[in-house]
């Protein structure tokens, strides 16, 4: 058993949390002061922790058994609304079973790596619950979507098992690309395009996506608006999260300047999700409804 480690601010402690989130062998530690934490992420192997290096930095060292004598639970299964069911199993006989006892939900098998995005963290959770909704509101219709800072690519997975169409997934991460590609493998998920891409520097293609979905960092997605806001296609649904209850003003601000509103905001402990799409379709809608 291997550790890896590393010194970082505490101002970056969310971070941290969300880059890791799914890892159960992730451990935070704030050093007295309340300055600094200490990250330390426990490995079955030399390998695993070098990935960590290769990515983080920082340093690994080897632990005694009795260090090491108490295994850690795995995330548990995430359920959303009645119709996906989300696990960190991915042996096919078990995978049968839990489709056995849940034959009304779609299964996806999701294990914990270092790729964002396993479901069980608030943010993918609630992403995935504003994507049961569109997709009901959406069902017997064509639909296409984009999934920006796709992570694990369980939301792309997820929209296609609930009767997308074509999806399109990015990430700037190279390591998480290749985790997508494993996972749409792993639960049998075709119609999915993934391409690494750094999402500022993204060209959508003309006439845009029905869906977008875009789980990223604050910072990250006031920069992305005008991006995000060229993507959607007249009439998209937008959902949106990675977004800290802190900052939530200066995002929905910026995308407002970008024509962009939201008519569903959901606070999830310190994160918020929220659901909307162009300014001028919000507008029309609530006319319409309103007769």
């Amino acid at each position: 058993m291997f550790v890896w480690s590393k010194l970082s601010g505490a101002q970056w402690m969310d971070a941290w949390e969300e880059r890791f989130s799914g890892n159960p062998n992730l451990v935070i530690e704030l050093i007295k002061g309340g300055k600094s934490i200490r990250l330390r992420v426990f490995c079955q192997s030399m390998a695993a922790a070098e990935a960590i290096v290769a990515r983080f930095g920082g340093c690994i060292r080897k632990l005694a058994h009795a260090e090491w004598n108490k295994p850690v639970a795995p995330p548990r299964p995430v359920k959303v609304r009645a119709a996906l069911l989300l696990t960190p199993e991915v042996r096919p006989a078990e995978l049968a079973i839990i489709q056995h006892a849940h034959p009304q939900r779609q299964i996806i098998s999701i294990p914990p790596e270092m790729a964002f995005g396993t479901g069980d963290h608030a943010t993918t959770s609630t992403c995935l619950r504003l994507l049961v909704d569109v997709a009901k509101a959406r069902r017997s219709t064509s639909w296409t979507i984009a999934d920006l800072g796709t992570g694990t690519g369980v939301l792309a997975i997820a929209a296609r098992k609930l009767g997308s169409g074509p999806a399109y997934a990015c990430d700037f991460d190279p390591f998480a690309v290749e985790v997508v590609k494993r996972n749409i493998e792993r639960n049998a998920t075709s119609g999915i395009d993934v391409q690494e891409q750094d999402v500022l520097m993204w060209k959508p293609r003309k006439g845009g996506y029905d869906v977008v979905l875009a789980n990223l960092f604050s910072t990250v997605l006031i920069e992305a608006w005008p991006v995000i806001a060229k993507a959607l296609a007249a009439g998209g649904d937008l959902i949106v999260s990675g977004i800290l209850a802190t900052q939530a003003w200066d995002v929905f601000t910026a995308a407002a300047s970008q024509g962009l509103g939201f008519t569903q905001v959901i606070r999830k402990g310190k994160w918020v999700t929220a659901r909307g799409g162009h300014l001028s379709d919000l507008i029309a809608a609530e006319s319409a409804a309103q007769g």
